[in-house]
């Protein structure tokens, strides 16, 4: 029920993500259409080193679907105590979903496989090279990606999980702590980020921390992470100081518990994405919110966007002149071939002209 209910959300969301093709015209005669196009093979990668994420699925496999993607392959680790299978909840969520094409590899040589293509020993095909490798995945899994890159398409080099809180005196301890920790449980590199411009909340959040982290199953890993140089608590004077941290750091997931969260999330220029007020953690984001998790990390918010209906379509300029329209504006054509001293460029245009009769 619980992934079902993921996947309704999901829907929901990315449908309206759908793009609609366009025509503009630009001159009786003359049209340009842009035409949104799907890929036609995506794999998808959904980690399951130190935990496993069914969630994942969902996140990679509906995007891809509501864009029409024809054909989708799906890589995760195998697991030990499962036969060398992936997790059996993330071979549920593939059937859940429809996707028949799933293979037991994991880490970088997932990626290679998927961009690459692999065969069996008798030179059969055992699966055909994608055009795009998405999804999240450890810092092997986001250099694999980064090598590849050109060779396949990528959605971003996703690495360990991030989150940042900008929180004034307003904040509920307890609930940052909270919301601190649970990202901090996903890798012993997890950066977990306070920013607020209270001192007094920060002590509590510390303080809140020393009673739920040794509570926690993950203890160790959240210690771990919370102890790294990827991890702070940052002192700033103001809000100024909350948004300048947080455009400059560009988190993955980035909180905002303050008097008046919305009207700070809306000045907020760099994130994968935010979350807004008490009622909004991070959590809700990873599986049920109807957003998507996998979002750009390590600072490439800034210039980047999480996966969405638009990481699987091309955008086509489908351009349509008549003999008119073409004769019209062939003197500029022209004259910017002349200034660009490509004379054939103007040529290829003069050459329909003549004995067209325009």
């Amino acid at each position: 029920a619980a992934l079902e209910e993921s996947v309704r959300r999901a829907r929901l969301v990315h449908a309206d993500q759908r793009r609609t093709d366009t025509t503009t015209q630009v001159v009786p005669g003359g049209t340009v259409t842009e035409r949104w196009v799907p890929v036609g093979r995506v794999g998808l990668y959904v980690p399951g080193g130190v935990a496993v994420y069914p969630s994942s699925v969902v996140m990679n496999v509906v995007p891809a679907q509501e864009a029409g993607v024809g054909s989708l392959a799906v890589a995760s680790p195998p697991q030990r105590e499962h036969g060398g299978l992936p997790h059996p909840t993330v071979l549920a969520a593939c059937a859940l979903l429809g996707v028949e094409e799933v293979y037991a590899v994991g880490g970088a040589q997932a990626v290679a496989m998927l961009a690459l293509g692999a065969r069996e020993d008798d030179g059969s095909r055992l699966c055909a090279p994608v055009d795009i490798v998405t999804g999240p995945g450890n810092r092997y899994v986001a250099a694999a990606k980064r090598l590849l890159r050109g060779v396949v398409g990528i959605d971003a080099e996703a690495g360990p999980t991030e989150v940042m809180v900008l929180a004034d005196g307003a904040a509920d301890p307890a609930l940052v702590a909270a919301d601190l920790v649970s990202q901090a449980e996903h890798d012993a590199v997890a950066a977990a980020v306070l920013v607020t411009t209270s001192e007094d909340l920060a002590a509590r959040v510390e303080a809140e921390l020393e009673t739920q982290v040794p509570a926690t199953k993950h203890a160790e890993r959240v210690r771990t992470a919370l102890a790294g140089p990827q991890s702070a608590v940052v002192l700033v004077d103001d809000e100024a100081g909350l948004l300048a941290v947080a455009d400059g750091y560009g988190a993955e997931h980035l909180e905002v518990q303050t008097a008046d969260a919305a009207a700070l999330a809306a000045r907020v220029r760099n994130a994968g994405a935010i979350f807004v007020g008490p009622h909004a953690p991070v959590s809700l984001g990873d599986y049920c919110a109807g957003s998507n998790h996998v979002l750009p990390t390590g600072g490439c918010a800034c210039f980047s966007s999480g996966l969405s209906v638009q990481t699987f379509l091309r955008g086509i300029h489908v351009v349509d002149y008549s003999a008119q329209a073409l004769a019209d504006v062939a003197p500029h054509v022209v004259a910017l071939a002349e200034a660009e001293d490509l004379p054939a460029h103007g040529q290829a245009v003069t050459a329909r002209l003549r004995g067209s009769g325009a």
